[in-house]
């Protein structure tokens, strides 16, 4: 059933409409797929305006939002089933964010429907891709949760779903490393700053290349130019990935011994054997 469950959702995504009127907001939980409308959750909302310091647009702006907790409670029945639990939040664009649902419990979180100031009651391009954020964008309001490799602002946002990270991704985990080790650093490292555009062996976001599969990028990049191109992507070429300046050295460190070890557990689903 999960893996029924799982291949419609692609199937879902894959084909969602550019249409925000009949775009819908899923909800994954134990197999089983829930989908609501986007204009029966604006009914259930009850929509009020929220100002916050949007980090893609880079300017204060205005939202007709819904509370996130509201939003999970309509998709869950109760929001507290994502207490203690890993999430996923899906865009359409391939974008996978993971997401304690802790975090997602906590006040200022907001389910954007529409931007106050279009006047076509849609949202303005963001990004340099100018993507549209429709049907859904996750806002945060409140001070400092504008930064967000800490918090989560997937826009395009399709489905939530409610999954065991290592379980969901089990080929993403470095086997044989202590929990101690340059590689488990670099793994939780990797799974809060890489994952969301980021696949290893076929498993994770899809915004940007595999990273492991059917070569380790480490077999075929420097590490001194890996290391340059994660803290600031920009000097090398125009793209939306964002720079990692926050990274210490120890943490590039932890990474690339991450990205080693993965080289050593490849498991294409792409490839001959599967």
């Amino acid at each position: 059933m999960r893996i029924l469950a799982v291949a419609w959702l692609l199937a879902v995504l894959l084909g969602a409409s550019a249409n925000a009127d009949e775009a819908a907001l899923s909800f994954v939980w134990r197999g089983q797929v829930r989908e609501l409308p986007k204009e029966t959750l604006r009914a259930a909302c009850a929509l009020a305006v929220v100002e916050v310091d949007d980090p893609y647009y880079r300017t204060r702006k205005r939202f007709r939002a819904c509370p996130l907790q509201r939003v999970l409670e309509l998709g869950f029945g109760d929001p507290q089933v994502v207490a203690g639990q890993d999430l996923l939040l899906r865009a359409i664009d391939g974008y996978t964010r993971s997401v304690a649902g802790d975090q997602l419990l906590l006040a200022g979180a907001h389910l954007a429907f529409e931007d106050v100031d279009h006047e076509a009651g849609g949202f303005f391009p963001i990004d340099r891709r100018q993507l549209d954020p429709a049907p859904f964008y996750l806002i945060w309001e409140g001070e400092g949760r504008s930064d967000t490799s800490a918090w989560p602002w997937p826009y395009q946002l399709r489905a939530i779903e409610i999954a065991p990270f290592e379980a969901r991704f089990p080929h993403t985990v470095p086997e044989g490393a202590s929990a101690e080790s340059a590689e488990a650093r670099g793994y939780a490292l990797f799974r809060r700053e890489c994952f969301s555009c980021h696949a290893i062996n076929g498993e994770g976001g899809m915004v940007g290349p595999d990273l492991n599969v059917p070569q380790s990028i480490t077999a075929y990049r420097d590490v001194e130019q890996i290391r340059a191109f994660v803290r600031d992507p920009a000097t090398f070429r125009y793209t939306t990935m964002p720079s990692h300046e926050h990274l210490s050295e120890a943490d590039l460190d932890d990474l690339i011994a991450y990205l080693r070890r993965m080289g050593q557990l490849q498991h294409d689903p792409g490839g001959p054997a599967h």
